[in-house]
């Protein structure tokens, strides 16, 4: 019987996953694909999907990179007895995971009885460990107290059909993603404050970098939707008016001369879309 092979972007949508999340693995040395092409490209096969649930499993448990390596080395032989396993590790979190335990328990029945498609078994597997992942990578960076305030000023900004966007474009989110936007956002407020202190013109080239650097990151995020820009918008002006004691993201605090910098900058930016930022 032949073996089915995947390409990156299949296997991706197969198990639930990016294909960024796939190709990282890869470079790091978590999960190689079975082959490659002769161009080079990568191809996959049922039997990583195994492998990658294993992966996210010791990855949600808070394993790093180099545990995670480890305990690959030391893969049970079989489905059911691997599943016995991560079913003991998760006891200690199960707080946090009594969704994802369920999952496993369900699995669990399934193969004692040997009924229904482990493939089938796996994948749900993953998507209920990825859902857990994503609430569980955001307590990192905000606390229960600041996720609130966050979430009571997006009811307060956007439309119930922007909220439904947004919802489905937080699926693909993840940490990587939310990392780099950090660091975007950081560099934005960064270069707001020197600018301002160093005395600048917002209408001159360095002031019209800033903007151009604002406005593509706002473009990311609402993947020119006017409903969610416009929720956007809402969403500023409604932190903005927050005192500064009530503002869960103290870091993208501007001051009212930042702030007036800052929306110079982006109306002169905006009146003139095709300029390129290299007027002195």
């Amino acid at each position: 019987m032949e073996h089915k092979r995947y390409t990156t972007s299949q296997f991706a949508r197969k198990a639930a996953v990016t294909a960024r999340t796939l190709r990282f693995y890869d470079k790091v040395g978590l999960l190689s694909p079975s082959e490659h092409t002769e161009a080079g490209h990568r191809l996959y096969s049922d039997a990583d999907l195994w492998s990658l649930q294993q992966i996210l499993a010791l990855k949600f448990l808070g394993f790093s990179l180099e545990e995670i390596k480890v305990c690959l080395q030391k893969n049970p032989e079989y489905l059911q007895e691997a599943l016995l396993m991560q079913k003991a590790m998760m006891q200690e979190k199960r707080n946090q995971l009594d969704t994802v335990l369920q999952a496993i328990e369900k699995a669990e029945t399934l193969l004692k009885g040997n009924v229904g498609d482990w493939e089938a078994i796996i994948i749900d597997v993953i998507q209920v460990m990825h859902a857990e992942q994503d609430r569980a990578w955001v307590r990192k960076y905000l606390t229960d107290e600041q996720q609130q305030k966050l979430a009571e000023i997006s009811r307060k900004s956007y439309s119930p059909e922007a909220a439904q966007k947004l919802a489905v474009w937080s699926e693909s989110w993840t940490e990587e993603d939310q990392q780099r936007a950090n660091q975007q956002w950081d560099a934005v407020f960064s270069d707001v404050r020197k600018l301002v202190r160093e005395g600048k013109d917002p209408t001159h080239r360095e002031g019209q970098a800033l903007a151009k650097q604002h406005s593509e990151l706002i473009k990311q995020f609402t993947r020119g939707d006017a409903d969610v820009e416009a929720g956007v918008k809402q969403w500023w002006n409604t932190y903005e008016a927050l005192p500064l004691e009530e503002k869960p993201l103290p870091a993208y605090h501007l001051s009212e001369e930042e702030k007036a910098f800052l929306q110079k900058a982006l109306a002169h930016y905006k009146r003139t879309p095709g300029r390129q930022c290299s007027t002195s």
